[in-house]
């Protein structure tokens, strides 16, 4: 019989009632007072392997994207249909994205007290969804439709977005940043196939019967990948790496481990805020984020202002759906090969330069520099989300992820108001190039904030691994 490489700093050794096959498992505890829980395997508690919790949120989140990066391409027939000016059609989406981000942190805080179970909450989601839909076929006064999609489908969103995403970080503790990113980038190249859709095959004569197919749709995805969704056990850690010294398991666990450490300990939400790195994080995604929002509102229509085609519009917008997306899964990857922070930084300042670069595309009518600009949006634009993602458990902890990453994320319902909403003002004072510039100053003003990052608990120079503690 193999002997336990954890025996000899174990804590406490228990029988593990929660897990299918009734596997013991042990707790052990490094220098920091961190407790892992080792010994079960994810087939033990899932019956399968826990690669099906990355496939199946990642199908689930790509259901999902039409709400917020299709939503652009929908505005001119849908303020047709209903009657709707420009600035109405901005604001369901800011309302959208407003209540999209701001119920991550009470669906979270109703999570790890056990009375919203992730299942549950994806469930919920997928209703209100349809609801969303429905309303912003069927519901020709703004009021009504910013309460039916803005509020309602927003909130549905929200819980289907936040409990994925924590889903994926429960998992892959050990190497978070490529499995966040990959589930995270279906959020937004999802939306492909619905952008030409509502581009070339959407007007006020089918509108109703495409949003409403589109409701269905979203609801009979998410409620079958739900089925299958179940948290692992509080302080689970896979069982072949080695949580005190980092070994064991595969070589990109243990590089990712290297440059990424787990939490000291795990933070309670006021315990983060604490830290005053929830805080920092916060103003760096509001900031960061509302530029992304603004180049999705606004790409299209500056696209058609400069005079380019309406193919060059829809593709550009394309190019920032699919390169927003996959460039998730790629910075993820390279954040755990080159650390999450770094990564993060790099992330911002090209996002940031890409605005300057939409404008010099614009000025000097080159369609092949602006797709190439809306290349590096879309990447910048969507890769800063699965680092903040990944980066707030490395920083707090597992167990209190759902209410400290919906902290984070809340940040994202002030960017709404910023880059939809008031962004439409500021291009009706400034014009797009002075919107563009604010959007591009805005984005380097984050990066420097992102520099300021560090991981509580930890000596700055440190990124070794604690050693295990006594057992008791």
């Amino acid at each position: 019989m193999t002997a336990d490489p954890y025996a000899a700093r174990s804590e406490t050794d228990k029988t593990a009632h929660s897990t299918a096959a009734s596997r013991p498992y042990r707790e052990v505890t490094d220098a920091n007072g961190r407790v892992y829980r080792i010994g079960e395997t994810d087939r033990d508690i899932l019956g399968h392997s826990r690669k099906l919790m990355v496939y199946l949120p990642w199908v689930t989140m790509m259901a999902i994207s039409v709400f917020e990066y299709a939503y652009g391409s929908a505005e001119d027939t849908l303020s047709h249909a209903h009657g709707w000016t420009q600035s109405n059609t901005f604001w369901i989406l800011s309302v959208w994205v407003f209540f999209q981000a701001g119920i991550a942190f009470p669906a979270g805080w109703l999570r790890e007290r056990g009375i919203l179970t992730a299942r549950k909450a994806m469930y919920i989601g997928s209703g209100m969804c349809l609801v969303g839909f429905l309303a912003l076929s069927h519901l020709g006064n703004v009021w009504l439709a910013i309460l039916g999609f803005g509020v309602i489908g927003g909130i549905g969103a929200g819980l289907v977005y936040a409990t994925c995403i924590n889903m994926v970080g429960k998992w892959f503790p050990e190497r978070r940043g490529a499995k966040t990113g990959f589930v995270n980038g279906g959020f937004a190249y999802g939306s492909l196939p619905f952008i030409f859709i509502f581009n070339y095959g959407f007007d006020t004569a089918n509108y109703h019967r495409v949003l409403d197919l589109i409701g269905c749709y979203i609801l009979i995805v998410v409620v079958g990948c739900a089925f299958f969704f179940k948290d692992p056990p509080k302080n689970w850690w896979p069982h072949d790496i080695d949580p005190l010294t980092h070994g064991g398991g595969g070589a990109n666990g243990v590089g990712a481990l290297a440059k990424n450490p787990p939490a000291v300990r795990q933070f309670t939400p006021k315990e983060a805020l604490r830290t005053g790195m929830l805080p920092l994080m916060w103003i760096a995604l509001v900031m960061t984020a509302g530029v992304s929002i603004f180049g999705i509102s606004f790409q299209v229509d500056y696209a058609k202002e400069v005079g380019f085609g309406p193919l060059v519009a829809a593709s550009s917008m394309g190019v920032m759906a699919v390169i927003n997306g996959v460039g998730r899964g790629v910075v993820g990857w390279l954040s755990d090969k080159w650390g999450r922070k770094s990564t993060l930084v790099f992330v911002i300042v090209v996002l940031g330069l890409a605005q300057f670069g939409v404008i010099w595309a614009g000025d000097i009518k080159s369609e092949s520099l602006f797709l190439v600009f809306a290349f590096l949006s879309g990447f910048g634009g969507g890769a800063f989300y699965p680092l903040f993602a990944a980066l707030t458990p490395d920083y707090f902890g597992e167990n209190y992820n759902a209410s400290n990453y919906g902290l984070v994320y809340s940040g994202k319902l002030i960017s709404g108001l910023f880059g939809g909403g008031l962004g439409s003002m500021v291009v009706a004072a400034w014009g797009y190039d002075g919107a563009y510039a604010l959007a591009g100053a805005t984005s380097m003003l984050a990066a420097a904030i992102a520099l300021l990052l560090r991981q509580p608990g930890r000596p700055r120079s440190g990124t070794t691994a604690p050693h295990p503690r006594a057992a008791a």
